[in-house]
């Protein structure tokens, strides 16, 4: 086994719900929603939509104790001040997250590389583009229904330019569906390279 860990930067927006918090932010300004941090940085912040995928991939170390696997660092667009009651929450949902940037409104992707973070998770789809554009394995958090019935982290990979070539992805792109259709047809039973 490897003894390198996973490590995953999340975005504190991907990890808890700051909605009314961030509507401060677009409505009354920087100062404002930094004021509104401050006083109430011991009040618990709820889970975002990112929250149990995080829950789940510290979950793996569970089976690991001593040597644990995956590690989740927070990059989050809060100053020092405002990411107190961030961290109150992760103490107080009990998540194992020890390191974190705080960069006061400036874009936290330039981080990645200086915690050796091998994906990006942010809700901040813009975010997401600049680490893709900065050759960082990044993806945004979507918001959407949570559910929580199932203990098992499931991710799925799209096959076209992630697992395999992007030959189908490119002659759809070039060509059209008719013509993807065809070349499917057509090597159906080749293997996927």
């Amino acid at each position: 086994m490897s003894d390198q860990k996973l490590v995953v930067a999340v975005s504190s927006r991907t990890l808890f719900n700051l909605n009314e918090s961030h509507a401060i932010f677009e409505n009354q300004g920087k100062e404002a929603y930094c004021q509104y941090q401050i006083d109430h940085e011991n009040e618990v912040l709820q889970p975002g939509f990112g929250f149990q995928l995080v829950k789940k991939f510290l979950d793996i170390n569970k089976a690991f104790p001593e040597k644990p696997l995956v590690e989740i660092i927070l990059l989050s667009r809060n100053s020092a001040d405002t990411g107190l009651r961030i961290f109150n929450s992760i103490n107080h949902h009990g998540l194992a997250i020890t390191r974190a940037a705080f960069t006061s409104g400036v874009s936290p992707y330039g981080y990645i590389p200086a915690f050796g973070a091998h994906l990006f998770l942010s809700t901040h789809s813009e975010d997401v583009r600049k680490a893709l554009a900065a050759g960082y394995a990044a993806a945004t958090i979507v918001s959407g229904p949570v559910s929580n019935e199932c203990e098992q982290l499931r991710i799925a990979f799209d096959g076209d330019s992630v697992l395999f070539s992007d030959d189908s992805e490119r002659i759809y792109q070039q060509q059209g569906l008719a013509a993807f259709a065809a070349n499917e047809r057509n090597d159906a039973h080749k293997p996927l390279s």
